[in-house]
């Protein structure tokens, strides 16, 4: 990682390789508050400081010991060692440029956004020179619920996640990050925001957007209600993640359009060949298609199933 003469001797704010004196969260939910649990959990921090829209929510994570106390940001940012981002990505720009003139020079930020350009873009035009102390995530963890309440201390043990480190970045600073997601049980992972915008279109953003429109459908359905009514395994498996922040998701997909675009389109083609299949009552070749993918799904699981001994 390129070290920038100017920046070696910046400050930092009571940070070690596993303990952070004050982190603050930007967005207490499920993301923000699952990290602040397995932080607590650890031993790997003094006070965690959150910051949200709702005071509601907030005074609930509080009473859930999930933060020790709640400020606005220009509040929680002063003596800070680490801020984490946990809001929809479409917050980043705005609440980076409310950030900028209150970041110490020893206060390392970081995010936990499921899409990576237009993070980043947010971050170099939001901090300019200060940019060098923003490092992008993603941790590729979560679950149907939503809110503080569905935090989980152990949410990231096993997962992954993403750095995308930018060259104007310090070492220890994403050594810092990385020690923090460690710290919280995930394997950490380095790529560049254009691929991981693209991994991630096809096998996170698209099942998702698949999954809300599938439930949109029968939903929508002049009969709907009996459709639902004889839903099975299948549909629940299938849907589970329709149940996800309809907010957070939104974002997501707009903030990756052109990768979401791509992927859309080749699913579409697949899905127009299928329906040509079916519609000329050719079996063999129909088999053929499900064949090949069911099996690299098996493969794909037993792959999964080893590493686990040894993801959603």
């Amino acid at each position: 990682m390129p070290t920038s003469p100017n920046l070696v001797s910046r400050p930092r704010i009571a940070v070690s390789a596993l303990y952070f004196s004050r982190v603050v969260i930007v967005g207490v939910g499920l993301i923000g508050g699952s990290l602040a649990r397995a932080l607590k959990g650890a031993n790997a921090v003094g006070t965690v400081v959150g910051v949200g829209r709702s005071r509601a929510s907030l005074d609930k994570a509080i009473a859930l010991g999930v933060i020790d106390e709640a400020a606005t940001l220009e509040q929680a940012a002063k003596g800070a060692s680490l801020i984490v981002l946990c809001a929809p990505v479409a917050q980043t720009f705005a609440l980076l440029h409310a950030l900028e003139p209150h970041l110490e020079a020893g206060t390392i930020v970081t995010d936990a956004g499921s899409t990576k350009s237009d993070v980043i873009m947010a971050a170099k035009t939001a901090l300019g020179d200060k940019v060098s102390q923003f490092v992008p995530g993603h941790p590729i963890a979560g679950r149907e619920l939503n809110g503080v309440e569905a935090a989980l201390a152990d949410l990231y043990v096993g997962k992954k996640t993403i750095l995308c480190p930018l060259q104007e970045n310090l070492r220890d600073d994403v050594a810092a990050v990385r020690a923090m997601w460690e710290t919280a049980g995930a394997e950490c992972h380095v790529m560049s925001a254009v691929q991981h915008d693209a991994v991630f279109a096809a096998v996170s953003h698209l099942p998702h957007l698949l999954s809300y429109a599938l439930v949109a459908q029968v939903a929508n359905a002049e009969d709907g209600p009996l459709k639902l009514g004889f839903a099975g395994g299948g549909f629940r498996d299938f849907t589970r993640i329709a149940a996800s922040s309809p907010e957070m998701w939104r974002d997501i997909f707009l903030s990756n359009r052109d990768a979401m675009l791509r992927e859309l389109g080749t699913y579409q083609t697949i899905l127009a060949h299928l329906k040509k299949q079916i519609e000329a009552g050719d079996g063999e070749a129909l088999e053929r298609v499900l064949r090949r993918a069911s099996e690299a799904r098996l493969e794909w699981g037993a792959r999964q199933a080893t590493a686990t001994d040894v993801e959603p």
